[in-house]
């Protein structure tokens, strides 16, 4: 009974906050119920038994991704107004292509067929549910059958991160950078003037 009180209190929690993600007028109060949404889901995880993939859910979207996001949202000084009268204008092209798409994804569905190996991977022995924990059947999975898939979006990550930095790097006008060899190479004779002066001729 507690369990049944628990799941419905965190799917409604984070419907609401779903919903509130994508209604809110204020974009930093978008990022908070998005924080508060994922905080939920997490919580729906571990009454599933997948407490890794709770904590990994709140350490990595809520504890970098979610909190960037707001940084970034609270730092730009975006007139989202403007933005908003710009939108109405591609909405029914929006409409279109969604429409496409979830008609691609019906479609997939519903010509979707097992492979023919499944028999063979349902026969296979495979140790109890209780001597195995979470971890470890992640871990045998991601490493064995997904190695390579794990290992090409690591790569797309890397990818990112350098377009991310060549983008905050770019050559800029106007803009002043340091130089460390200049500042190595300085000698003391080209910040240091040393004068003589004589008794009475200061100001």
């Amino acid at each position: 009974m507690l369990e049944t009180i628990a799941f419905y209190l965190f799917a409604t929690v984070l419907t609401l906050s779903a919903l509130r993600v994508i209604t809110a007028r204020n974009p930093v109060h978008s990022v908070l119920f998005l924080i508060l949404a994922f905080f939920n889901a997490a919580g729906l995880f571990v009454l599933l038994g997948a407490e890794f993939v709770a904590m990994i859910l709140v350490i990595v979207y809520v504890g970098a991704v979610a909190v960037l996001f707001l940084f970034v949202v609270m730092m730009l000084d975006i007139n989202f107004v403007e933005m908003r009268k710009g939108a109405t204008r591609y909405m029914p092209l929006g409409v279109l292509l969604g429409g496409v798409l979830l008609t691609e994804l019906t479609m997939l569905f519903g010509a979707w067929k097992f492979s023919p190996q499944i028999a063979q991977n349902a026969a296979s022995p495979t140790p109890a549910i209780d001597s195995v924990e979470n971890t470890h059947a992640i871990g045998a999975i991601l490493y064995t059958d997904y190695v390579f898939i794990f290992q090409v979006s690591g790569l797309v990550l890397l990818v990112a991160m350098i377009g991310a930095i060549v983008l905050t790097h770019r050559v800029r006008a106007g803009v002043r950078h340091q130089k460390v060899s200049d500042q190595v190479n300085r000698k003391i004779s080209d910040s240091m003037d040393i004068q003589s002066i004589k008794p009475g001729s200061g100001a």
